[in-house]
Order: structure tokens, then sequence, then C-alpha cells
């Protein structure tokens, strides 16, 4: 993924207001991220910790998500698998919910998918981030990064359709 700005991210947003985006609080080490292992930029807010965010490259320009999470107190520690990465935790796996894009979103309607807590997602694919048990599969490194963002692209085009 090729390194973003803060204003990048804040017009990347799909499904939140303007004004909402330019509110969210953006990690300070932006230049510091891993971006070479990145498929998408995945951050938990400080200030509010029901609240997380990612963005991705779809078609040459940065799309992102504004999500409704439990917070870290609230994760169960039973074992559950991401179904952006496929990656099994205790304890590290949350139901992450986006509201729809648009006036469906205006409405209330939310889309959600099991996600990685942390949202380190393109870590665990590549080893860079220990996840407890990884599940053995006979894919290379290269189709486990494509299914992960092809993955993360459905679900982006279940938010904003």
């Amino acid at each position: 993924m090729r390194a973003l700005t803060e204003q990048d991210i804040r017009t990347a947003f799909v499904n939140c207001t303007k004004g909402e985006a330019k509110r969210l609080s953006v990690p300070r080490d932006l230049a510091e991220q891993p971006w070479d292992d990145l498929d998408f930029l995945g951050w938990r807010d400080p200030q509010a910790p029901d609240r997380a965010y990612l963005v991705t490259v779809l078609d040459g320009r940065p799309q992102g998500l504004a999500l409704r999470c439990p917070s870290a107190a609230s994760w169960q520690a039973r074992r559950s698998m991401c179904s952006l990465c496929v990656t099994t935790h205790t304890g590290g796996v949350s139901l992450m919910v986006a509201p729809k894009a648009g006036p469906a979103g205006r409405q209330g309607n939310s889309v959600g998918a099991y996600m990685c807590s942390d949202l380190a997602c393109s870590l665990y694919v590549r080893g860079v981030r220990e996840a407890g048990t990884r599940i053995h599969e006979s894919l290379t490194l290269e189709e486990k990064i494509r299914r992960t963002t092809a993955n993360l692209a459905a679900f982006i085009a279940k938010v904003t359709s």
C-alpha cells in the first residue's frame, strides 16, 4: 500500500460526513507505519474506544470506513476468526459495524463483519505479528494477501451499495 497523508485519509471516508471525517482521530505516527506490509491502515480511536477506522486504496484511490465496535474491555475470551484475513484469535476478534453510505446509512442501516480487534490483519497474514494459532493453509503468501484484499473490497462494496 502506498503511504497516505492525513489529508488523504480524511477525504477517503465513504460512510460519514465531511465534518465527522474532519473531527476523527488520525494516527499521529503515519510516517512510521509499515506501509509496504499494509493492505489497509486500520486503527482504534484512543478517545472513543467504541470507534475504529480503516482506509485502503481501491481502484487507485483511498477509501475509508468509520466503524463501531465493542470496547476492548468487552472482548470475549473465546476463539474467533477474522472474516478479512482468516486469522484466529482468542479474544482478539470483534464485530465491526459500518453505517452504510448515503441515505441508507442516515436511516440507520449498517453492515457488519468480524475483524481483528486491532485491525492488524495485514501484519498477521504476513507473519509480522503473531496471533495465537494459525490454521495451516496451502495458500501462498500472495494468495493470502489477495484473499484479504478481496474480502475487504467485498465489505466496502456492501457498505457503499
